[in-house]
């Protein structure tokens, strides 16, 4: 077998391992929604990001946006509109960007991935899900009597929700499983991830401020719906229950991301 097929074999079972364990994954926690009543709690993201630092761009995305589509079809018991309309692109642009940026890895770059793709990767989902499947596929009345601005919160407040549950998994437990993965099987694993993954340890202030920042600016926008008028509009538009749900994600998730911030940044952060 030359060296083209034996790539080619490679990307094909990562790719396939990388959905399959992306799919179970996700479905374990797909019960567990936002307090929008729509969106899961998935801390499976681990999958996809590891994958594409050591397999790259093509089984992450390629991997994510299967396995999405797997998980959300078992959940709901047929294949679901909101998953292949939102989920699947989202899920393929975020992971195959993620590879992208980790191909020449070092801890730094990693870091980075992890914001640029939770952002991104969540806020098309968002869109995706509320404008095209929500809107514009079903016709759904709840979403066609909200105002612009509704629609506008609703967006920010999933892709939100999404990052915030996300990121402690992505920073946390990722790099754990690559040194596991480059010390297990270093053959597949590229050189510069064993280089900079094992003997480099992650960048302390990087790191710390990569998870204190987001939970600052949870805290400030729980202080910001709670007392500014902005929390009365919204309020207004999702009903009492559902907004205090939604601010005390803002509370609780901020909280626990600067606590661990904070942790990191005085007591070091060393693997």
């Amino acid at each position: 077998m030359n060296t083209n097929h034996r790539l080619l074999s490679l990307t094909v079972m990562a790719t396939t391992m990388c959905a399959t364990l992306y799919a179970v994954g996700s479905y374990t926690t797909s019960f567990i929604e936002s307090p929008w009543g729509v969106g899961q709690f998935r801390p499976a993201v681990i999958i996809p990001s590891l994958f594409a630092v050591i397999f790259g761009s093509v089984p992450a995305g390629v991997g994510a946006a299967l396995g999405t589509l797997i998980a959300d079809s078992v959940k709901h018991g047929y294949l679901y509109p909101g998953s292949y309309l939102a989920s699947v692109p989202g899920n393929f642009i975020g992971f195959f960007l993620f590879g992208y940026i980790v191909k020449k890895f070092n801890w730094s770059r990693f870091i980075l991935a992890s914001h640029i793709t939770l952002t991104l990767a969540n806020f098309i989902v968002a869109v995706l899900y509320v404008l095209v499947y929500k809107i514009m596929y079903a016709n759904d009345p709840k979403y066609l009597a909200f105002s612009s601005q509704a629609l506008i919160v609703y967006i920010l407040g999933l892709t939100i929700w999404w990052f915030v549950t996300m990121l402690p998994f992505v920073l946390l437990v990722t790099p754990v499983l690559i040194r596991a993965v480059a010390y297990a099987t270093p053959s597949v694993v590229p050189e510069d991830v064993r280089i900079h993954g094992l003997n480099e340890e992650l960048p302390e202030k990087t790191f710390s401020m990569a998870i204190l920042i987001p939970g600052l600016v949870m805290l400030t926008v729980g202080l910001l719906l709670q007392f500014t008028s902005l929390g009365s509009q919204m309020d207004s538009f999702f009903g009492s229950v559902t907004f205090t749900l939604i601010l005390w994600m803002f509370y609780i998730s901020g909280a626990a991301l600067t606590l661990i911030g904070l942790f990191v940044r005085l007591k070091g952060f060393k693997k």
